[in-house]
Parts: C-alpha cells; structure tokens; sequence
C-alpha cells in the first residue's frame, strides 16, 4: 500500500496539497477542525475559505503576484485555475466570488479518490508518516504549542482584520462613480469621494470611535501592508489620503475635479449584490463602526453584510527551521506550507501548498529535488522562507524587492520590474525544460 501523507488543514494551502499529492497516486488524509472547532474569522465549513479581502491581487505579468500566478499556473496548480473560473471583475486583480470559489475547492478536492477528509481537530503532530502542517493563521492553541515544541521556537504573531462588506442596493449611486485608478483594466471599481472637509470629519471620527482591545499581554503587531484604518488614522491626518484612500489617477464626473480622498468599493460575487469596502479593515466597536462608516459619501445608508474585525494570527520563524523544500531540516517528514511559513497572502498560501505537495511526493518517490531559480518569483519565495538572515522575519507578501538585484543598478520603476520580469521567465523556461516530469500532465 502507498504510503499516506497527512496534511493538516484544509484552507487554501492545504486543499492545493492535498490534490497536488493526489494526483501523483499519493493517498491523503485532510484534517480541517471547522466546523467541529470554530475560528474567530471562519463563517462557514467550506474548504478553502477565504475570510478577508476577495482579492488574490494582480494579474498582470509585471507585477509579482501576477509573475507568481504565471509560474504556478506552469507548474500545474489546481487553486489559481478554480478562482480565474470564479473571477468577478476588479480591473487588473484577480477577485473571486468567495462563496463560489470555496464550494469549487471543496467539490474538487471531496471528488478526488485520494483524499480522505477528516472532519476533527488534530491536537498533537502525527509522531510517524510524512505530515504537511497547512493551518494557517488561525492554528488552534493546542497545535500552535505542539507545533512549537516540536520545532522548538518561541511563538510569533501579528494581528490581521477583515474588511466590511456592504449591500449593493444600499449604496447611493449618484455619488458612487465607477472608475478604476488611472482607467486601468476592464471592469470598474465604485468610488466614494470625499470632499477635504468630509475627509477631515470622517478622520476625526475614526479617532474618536471605541476600538476592540487587545490583550493586555499582547503587544499590538500588525501586519504592515493591511493596516486597520483606524491605526493609520492614528499616524496623521494625511496617512489614509497616501495610502489606502488615495485618489490618484480618479476624477469624480460630478465635479470634474479629483477628490480630496476616495474609498474604493470591490465586487464581492458575480451578482454584483455585494461590495467589499477595500482597505477599511478595522477593529472598531460595531456601533460605531456603523456609525463612522455611514460618514463615507455613497454610503450613508450603508446595509452591513459584514462589519471589520480583527483577529490573530500566528505563523513561525519559518528560516530557522526549513529547508529550501518546505521541509523541516532535523525531521524532513514534516513539512510546512501556507501563512504559518511567514508568507503573507492568498496566492503565497496556494504557491506554498503546490510545492510542498509536489516536494512530499518526490521524496517519497526518491527523485531529486532541484531548486527553482533564484531569480524566479518562486524562487526568491523559497529563499526568503528557507534562508532570510535579517534581523526580524515579519510577514510578507511576494514583492520585487526579494528578487536578486539586476545586474544594472540604474533601472527604475517599470523599466525594472520589467526587467526582472523578463529575467525570471527565460530562467522558468528553461528549469521547466530540464525538468519535464516535474509538473503532472
């Protein structure tokens, strides 16, 4: 009988795992606790659940998420494929319908003959047998302390938030103006525009509102590319007009004028009967949450489908203990994927799933493993898990600063990332060309 491999967690990381093994003949065994033990984030028992924003990012091939996605869908992934299929628009991003992508993943992975799924908490790591650890985040304490025992690391942690979403119907459509920054991409955003001194009330207001505490022996650690608006707010006046509300590239056809700031709204389904307000995770009280959220032009009437929260997550000092394969260097048998490795984001979650899939079914089949390029997007993705040296491993996404330096230091902007672009392909193109068995056809 083929040996079976247990892989813990059935979020984006660990479905990925699951059917990568799968298809190589590999039996599995999926653990995922919900709906037997809740999450703080979770509303449903679906596999492959996503609770924050509905964006997997960009799609464009000089973007590094939109590098990663290429390179991923090349060497066969199962997730990227199911949430294209499951695209709304979002201009250039590739957002999904969240319900539908989840019900997708799951009828996908509970078809597949090879997986088993176990509906349980698993408290304690297996002590025999090849394990992939894909809990995310939001790993239950009882696994989180096996988990570090085991590795024997302190525990690491940063507070995440999730953005409100809102009806439709309830958003006022001769203020909304569709639009994308720049006119970028097909399909549109909805824009709400402020006036400066709408700006400055709505500012106020977010400082004033009651916030939920965090612990008192937790030190507040956020993840610093998906801040609550009310933290930024707290830095300045003009933090949320450069950042998540910035107007560039907008002009608002009731005044001809670019507004003092904007929140931008997202599709959140195909019926377009729901609507992300992106960048505004928060961690207000909900009262006044609705209240100070109602103070944004367009939504003054603003039905709640879902109010911010924030939650904590908890991932691992992934470099002090993987090897440049996912796995652990003293105990190879086990293997880690997902954002528990220190790697911010949906599609990093799905990359980390495939590869530590592909690489767990060939060790088992003996075969080498042979690194990808480092000057690949996963490539530098597997370096910075496998070997960061810096002072504080912190949670990041896939960017152009984890890339090797090009050789021409004067590029910038997008003539360098083109350039890199460029450079991570041929060195894709031609690893794949020495390693045609590496990806299942």
């Amino acid at each position: 009988m083929a040996t079976r491999v247990t892989v813990i967690g059935a979020g984006l990381s660990g479905s990925e795992a699951a059917l990568q093994l799968a298809v190589r003949g590999v039996p599995v065994d999926l653990y995922e606790m919900r709906p037997t033990v809740p999450t703080e984030a979770h509303q449903t028992d679906r596999l492959a659940e996503i609770v924050c924003s509905n964006s997997f990012k960009s799609m464009s091939g000089t973007h590094a998420s939109g590098l990663l996605k290429e390179e991923m869908k090349a060497l066969g992934s199962f997730l990227i494929p199911i949430a294209e299929e499951c695209r709304v628009e979002a201009g250039t991003a590739l957002a999904v319908d969240r319900d539908q992508f989840a019900e997708a993943v799951t009828r996908r992975v509970t078809a597949q003959a090879n997986i088993t799924v176990h509906r349980e908490e698993l408290r304690d790591l297996p002590k025999e047998g090849p394990v992939i650890v894909a809990t995310g985040p939001l790993t239950s304490a009882a696994l989180t302390e096996s988990l570090t025992r085991f590795l024997d690391l302190g525990e690491l942690y940063f507070y995440d938030s999730t953005a409100p979403i809102v009806s439709a119907e309830s958003i006022d459509r001769d203020i909304a103006f569709e639009a994308n920054r720049r006119d970028a991409g097909v399909g549109h955003y909805l824009n709400c525009p402020f006036t400066e001194e709408q700006y400055l009330a709505f500012h106020e207001a977010l400082l004033a509102a009651e916030k939920y505490p965090l612990h008192d022996f937790e030190k507040a650690t956020f993840f610093e590319a998906c801040l609550p608006i009310d933290e930024l707010a707290a830095r300045g006046p003009k933090t949320l007009c450069f950042g998540p509300m910035r107007p560039i590239g907008l002009i608002d056809p009731a005044t001809g004028r670019r507004p003092h700031a904007v929140v931008q709204l997202r599709a959140e389904n195909r019926a377009g009967t729901a609507f992300n307000l992106v960048g505004c995770q928060n961690r207000m009280r909900h009262g006044d949450q609705k209240r100070v959220l109602r103070m944004i032009p367009g939504l003054e009437r603003a039905e709640f489908y879902r109010l911010g929260r924030i939650h904590r997550n908890t991932y691992l000092n992934a470099p002090k203990v993987l090897d440049p394969f996912l796995a652990v260097e003293r105990e190879p048998r086990v293997s880690l994927a997902g954002q528990i490795t220190g790697l911010e984001g949906y599609v990093e979650a799905v990359a980390t799933g495939m590869l530590a899939g592909q690489f767990t079914a060939a060790r088992l089949r003996n075969e080498r493993l042979d690194r990808f390029p480092r000057e690949s997007a996963l490539g530098s993705l597997m370096e910075f898990v496998s070997g960061y040296e810096g002072k504080e491993y912190r949670p990041t996404n896939v960017n152009f600063g984890l890339f090797p330096p090009l050789e021409e230091r004067l590029r910038k902007g997008p003539e360098r990332n083109a350039a890199i672009t460029e450079r991570a392909r041929a060195a894709m193109t031609d690893w794949l060309a020495r390693h045609p068995t590496h990806v299942f056809s």
